[in-house]
């Protein structure tokens, strides 16, 4: 290795000369979609987690900071990742607010993203969630994908003409796939398709039968959302390495999409194999099916973990009031539109239950009520019902929640819930558990499941208001319906 790249393959001598006998040698690892801010970490302290688990490349799509702050948000990430060795390459968000009807802290037209185009570390433009906008031909959608060649998608559930239209118009690649007959229709539309393993996305062992000989070179990993507990306890694009060879893909097929594939897709030719002229980004494992990172270089250099260092976060808005807990009464009975989790899932079902107001929360058929407080203009508090949940008592709040990041609430009564919501409020953001006149500190999670709560809740819970993911969500405006694209009352059918 010389100036951080691959000279050759064969017998040398060094200035400096490493030993790894005993070690299989593999390329960086490469995570082909992220939002770092879903770790709940600043992009140094992500960088100094995944390092150690051999990744040296992440595309970030730094949307959900964009959506709180603006175009300030991408620059402060952008030098954040200038801090840390870890290549944060980063596709700009094409979605800010995620969808017309949400009112988040930002508006980012085309204009706004092209002023980014050509800066350093920015190779695309981010996942295209407002697929309607695609096909009816917004304009600034338009002008925004024609900024870029390299522009990612992201369309659940999309089949058919619609999906014709959707590559049509520039979008080539997709990370939501839940089932095979999906990928593999949009395999054959040419996308290349991102097969995600996250703390609450876990389409892996589904997705993995797409994946042979001849389709490897158009798939590749992505956790897309790990919160910090995952990346630190099961791993990174190490662990989805592991897991697709636990399920019977051949090492050398998971080893391509971790590494080749992922460069490919977006044309970074200097990296995803060590051969002479590519950069020697690298790692050791002891063992191709336990993947045990040992050892990590980047750029021809062993990665030392530095330690913590300050981030120099950037204001967010948080300019929320707390409701009352008449403000989030519901009244009436009937039949109901109640948001159903799937477990390892982020998308929802929208299930329809005979529901009476006075009976809510329904511990029983597990029916609680979950809340969105606008945080930034102070306008009020939406109100919906959630299957799924698993609390017996308390609630759980947090300023994460994808895309707007409103403060989104679960619990079992309404006190509890606007306690939360006063908890998260009075940190200025922040995740909060309480039960009665109790708030509890970290460990949140522990904490949580402690009230009953299913694994992960925290990360469920911020993807109850992201409207771009079907079925039904829950926003500041009440209960939004994403395949009709439209607010929905809470009952189907009043009747006092």
């Amino acid at each position: 290795m010389k100036d951080g790249y691959v000279v050759g393959l064969g017998e040398y001598e060094g200035r400096r000369e490493y030993d790894l006998a005993g070690t299989y040698v593999v390329p960086g690892l490469i995570d082909a979609h992220v939002h770092i801010e879903s770790s709940l970490l600043a992009p140094a302290e992500y960088a100094r987690l995944v390092l150690a688990r051999g990744t040296t490349t992440v595309v970030a799509d730094p949307h959900e900071i964009a959506n709180v702050c603006g175009a300030p948000g991408i620059e402060y990430m952008l030098a954040e990742g200038a801090r840390t060795p870890l290549d944060i390459l980063v596709m700009l968000p094409s979605c800010v607010p995620a969808t017309p009807l949400d009112a988040g802290g930002a508006v980012l037209t085309a204009e706004d993203l092209a002023r980014f185009r050509g800066h350093e570390g920015v190779i695309g433009l981010g996942e295209v969630m407002n697929v309607p906008g695609v096909l009816s031909g917004d304009p600034d959608l338009r002008a925004k994908m024609d900024l870029f060649e390299v522009v990612d998608g992201h369309s659940p559930f999309l089949s058919g003409k619609d999906l014709n239209a959707y590559v049509y118009a520039g979008a080539q690649s997709d990370h939501e796939c839940t089932t095979l007959e999906e990928a593999r229709e949009k395999l054959l539309r040419g996308m290349y398709i991102m097969i995600r393993e996250g703390s609450t996305e876990k389409n892996l062992k589904d997705l993995l039968p797409l994946v042979d000989a001849c389709t490897a070179p158009r798939c590749c990993f992505a956790t897309d959302d790990r919160h910090a507990d995952m990346l630190a306890g099961e791993g990174h694009i190490d662990d989805c390495i592991k897991k697709a060879v636990a399920s019977g893909l051949r090492v050398e097929l998971a080893l391509r999409m971790a590494t080749l594939s992922a460069a490919e897709r977006f044309g970074l030719r200097d990296r995803g194999a060590l051969v002479p002229g590519r950069l020697a980004d690298f790692c050791a494992v002891d063992d191709l099916d336990s993947f045990h990172v040992l050892r990590t270089f980047k750029r021809g250099v062993e990665v030392v973990d530095a330690g913590y260092r300050e981030p120099a976060c950037p204001a967010a808005p948080l300019h929320a009031r707390v409701p009352e807990p008449l403000d989030i009464r519901i009244a009436g009975s009937g039949e109901a539109r109640v948001i159903g989790i799937v477990p390892g899932q982020i998308t929802t079902r929208a299930l329809r239950c005979p529901v009476d107001a006075a009976n809510i929360p329904d511990t029983g058929r597990d029916i609680l009520k979950a809340v969105v407080t606008d945080r930034y203009r102070a306008v009020g508090s939406g109100v919906g019902l959630v299957h799924g949940f698993g609390l017996k008592a308390g609630a759980i709040a947090g300023s994460v929640s994808h895309d707007s990041h409103n403060i989104v609430a679960v619990g079992v009564g309404d006190a509890d819930i606007v306690r939360a919501i006063g908890e998260v409020v009075r940190l200025g953001g922040g995740l909060a558990v309480v039960c009665g006149r109790e708030v509890t500190s970290l460990p949140l999670e522990e904490h949580a499941r402690r009230l009953g709560a299913i694994q992960n809740p925290f990360m469920y819970l911020s993807f109850l208001a992201l409207t771009v993911i079907p079925e039904l969500r829950v926003t500041e405006r009440g209960v939004f319906d994403v395949t009709a694209f439209c607010d929905m009352p809470l009952f189907c059918e009043r009747r006092e």
